[in-house]
């Protein structure tokens, strides 16, 4: 079967996820500026995790372009991945409404390994279907990001209980890595063609 099912379905997971995590921003009682600042870190924590909602819609509808066939693998392994993608909502409610506490922003970096980890696996899953000579191990060649992202993760994850501000920075850094959209399959593409 080809992927546009798999597809359309993630788009449409995706999209409720954005939709819940704003749901959660709550309108303050009152109309002064003020009244607003209670409410800032509900709104950054918002605001990161629709930053990586967007880099992983980005990135598998990149991965998804590269993708000729699926199998039921590859189905299971997505679905894995938006497993994890649909806690994003309840860790960044947590987070926000938590002032950034330790534990909330470890769990934050719990879900955002496992997600990455889930990714590695959607990926692992396709290549196994696609072939080494496949666009899509062309594309991801030595894929230093996607190796570093977990170990940052779990040095934040450890660092949430240090600081959680170290946690929160090295959230960001990853986020800020992954921010500039992923090139190397379209670059693939353009060479192939």
């Amino acid at each position: 079967m080809n992927s546009n099912r798999l597809e359309a379905f993630s788009d449409g997971v995706l999209a409720i996820i954005i939709t819940i995590m704003v749901l959660e921003l709550k309108v303050p009682h009152g109309t002064e500026i003020s009244d607003l600042v209670p409410l800032l870190p509900v709104f950054l924590s918002y605001v990161l995790s629709f930053i990586y909602v967007g880099i992983y819609w980005n990135n598998h509808h990149h991965m998804m372009h590269a993708v000729h066939k699926v199998n039921g693998g590859i189905l299971w392994a997505n679905l894995h991945l938006l497993f994890w993608l649909s806690l994003i909502p309840f860790v960044t409610g947590w987070i926000g409404e938590n002032n950034f506490a330790e534990l909330p922003m470890a769990l934050y970096g719990g879900v955002l390994l496992m997600a990455a980890i889930a990714y590695f696996i959607l990926q692992r899953s396709i290549l196994a279907v696609q072939g080494k000579d496949s666009i899509l191990n062309k594309a991801l060649g030595k894929d230093i990001k996607g190796k570093a992202s977990p170990i940052i993760y779990t040095v934040a994850i450890i660092g949430s209980f240090l600081n959680p501000w170290i946690a929160g920075v090295l959230y960001i850094l990853v986020a800020l890595m992954w921010l500039i959209p992923d090139k190397r399959i379209e670059i693939i593409f353009k060479e192939e063609a």
